[in-house]
């Protein structure tokens, strides 16, 4: 006896995806197959905006041995009613799964771990982005089983689009009555572009279909939050001696950079500062029942702040091989197209004066902002470089080659000073409480961007530091480090930073002083002249 109900499935993609495509693939594949298929869309408003979904159902009898019948299919999905669920975003998976669009008993969701960021949590000042565990959570708990990994990732590497990669999940998953050959097939007569496509539904292919028990799966991204790099990649024996296993990840990672940055000295200031704060929490947690969590969080942030932007760091990202690769991948350039690419900059008088001595630099900085004391704009030069020509890149190179400078530079200076405070601040307080010292240490979160951004964090952690990890008084070490981590919250989440001057004064610190700001005079363009009075 036939099955007499279709199969259901709904596919999920953001606008520019090729849902649409992995959606009329289906359908080729279907009646090219000898199966009864039909298919609807809601698209999105534009490219990138918004989602796009497609609602798919196949009968699963061949057409042959319906005896001259033929199926009636549904134009939109029923919720609850779903055999599969397959998507290209996270919170879009979540988001349909929360509309009740799929079943424990019977939906097979198919999703990727990527994340393209809301408008919401792009705003924050912060780290804004929705926490991926819930989500996942909510997806294993409305859904018969379910299959998540990168899917974004593995078409950037196979330099394909993520349709392909999805359309080989699909085949993997064998929800369709379809033969992998027939998948491959309709590939193939897609034209250009048929080989990257076929390798990512290849990789795709595999990585479902040699996918571990799903409770594993699940675990194991709840705890993949962050990007984290093997110890044995890139950490020398010495640091791994000295060091523990569980700060090696971080290690590996902060010690690539200042080596990238600056040099192999540099990298070692970072070692000795990070040794710093082990030896205190070592003292401060013997029983190790923190996990040398301290070490490392400074292992994270120590190495972001020591690896500040300046125009030589900007310089070296835009002329770097891996970023010409990377644009080349995005616009899908071939070995025979011609890509220009133009980067524009805007250097001002801090830009330049950050790489001189101390002395010119002052000068520099008090002439630019007399010019903003006479009403003029500050001072910049604005740039506009080809970066695929010979004198463009070799600008942006030499440029990149004056590391040598930077450390005889006002800003290096000031940063290393700046850097310095923070430092003692978490060894200081890690040996009077681990969690006040730990508090201290994910103040580190405050220093971010560029420009007043960045400046704007600074001040808040050392007014943090000044008046609530030594200055106001608390009833106890688990009170202070309560009230830092309040303070480090609120100055994430209002960039005005009201919230943290709030914050301050609840706990018997001064708010944030004002800071004065020169007042521009600007003539009236509409204003008549005055007419001469007669003698």
């Amino acid at each position: 006896m036939h099955q007499q109900k279709p199969i259901t499935l709904l596919i999920c993609a953001l606008g520019g995806e090729g849902g649409g495509v992995l959606t009329e693939w289906l359908v080729d594949i279907a009646w090219a197959s000898g199966y009864a298929a039909q298919s609807t869309s809601i698209p999105g408003v534009a490219q990138r905006t918004g989602a796009t979904t497609y609602y798919l159902e196949v009968f699963p009898v061949p057409l042959a041995e319906l005896g001259g019948k033929r199926p009636v299919f549904s134009l939109n999905p029923v919720p609850g009613a779903l055999d599969g669920l397959i998507s290209s975003e996270l919170l879009e998976t979540a988001r349909q799964v929360g509309n009740g669009m799929a079943s424990p008993q019977r939906t097979l969701v198919i999703s990727s771990s990527s994340r393209t960021l809301t408008t919401a949590e792009r705003m924050v000042p912060g780290d804004g982005r929705t926490d991926n565990a819930p989500l996942l959570q909510v997806i294993a708990d409305q859904s018969r089983a379910t299959q998540v990994f990168d899917m974004g990732e593995m078409a950037r590497e196979c330099g394909t689009v993520v349709s392909a990669v999805m359309l080989g999940a699909m085949a993997a998953s064998g929800l369709l009555p379809f033969a992998r050959q027939a998948y491959e097939s309709v590939i193939r007569h897609g034209g250009k572009g048929a080989e990257a496509s076929l390798r990512g539904f290849d990789r795709a292919f595999a990585q479902v279909h040699t996918q571990q028990a799903q409770t594993a799966l699940v675990s194991s991204l709840l705890s993949n939050r962050e990007l984290s790099t093997p110890a044995s990649h890139g950490l020398e024996a010495d640091l791994a001696h000295i060091f523990p296993p569980p700060v090696h990840a971080m290690l590996a990672l902060g010690y690539a950079r200042m080596l990238d940055y600056q040099d192999r000295d540099y990298a070692d200031l970072y070692v000795q500062r990070l040794q710093q704060v082990l030896r205190a929490e070592q003292l401060a947690d013997p029983a190790l029942a923190h996990g040398y969590a301290t070490t490392r969080e400074m292992a994270r942030w120590l190495a972001l702040w020591m690896a500040f932007d300046d125009i030589v760091r900007v310089a070296a990202l835009k002329s770097s091989a891996s970023r010409w690769q990377r644009v080349a991948g995005e616009v899908k350039a071939s070995d025979g197209d011609l890509l220009q690419v133009y980067d524009h900059f805007k250097p001002g008088a801090p830009e330049f004066a950050a790489l001189l001595p101390a002395g010119l630099a002052a000068r520099v900085t008090r002439w630019d902002r007399q010019r903003v004391a006479h009403g003029k704009s500050p001072w910049a030069l604005p740039l506009k470089i080809g970066t695929h020509s010979v004198v463009g890149m070799v600008s942006l190179r030499l440029l990149a080659s004056l590391k040598w400078l930077r450390v005889r530079g006002s800003r290096y200076a000031t940063e290393q000073a700046l850097i310095e405070q923070w430092l003692a601040g978490v060894v200081r307080s890690t040996q009077t409480h681990w969690q006040l010292g730990h508090e201290i240490a994910l103040c580190g979160r405050l220093i971010k961007g560029y420009g007043s951004t960045n400046e704007r964090g600074k001040d808040n952690l050392m007014h943090v530091l000044a008046h609530l990890a030594t200055g106001a008084a608390f009833a106890s070490n688990e009170s202070r480090a309560a009230a830092i981590a309040q303070a480090r919250e609120a100055a994430l989440a209002d960039e005005a930073g009201k919230a943290l001057d709030q914050t301050l004064v609840q706990h018997g610190a001064p708010a944030r002083p004002v800071k004065a700001q020169p007042i521009r005079w600007m003539d009236n363009p509409h204003r008549k002249p005055r007419a001469a009075k007669a003698s």
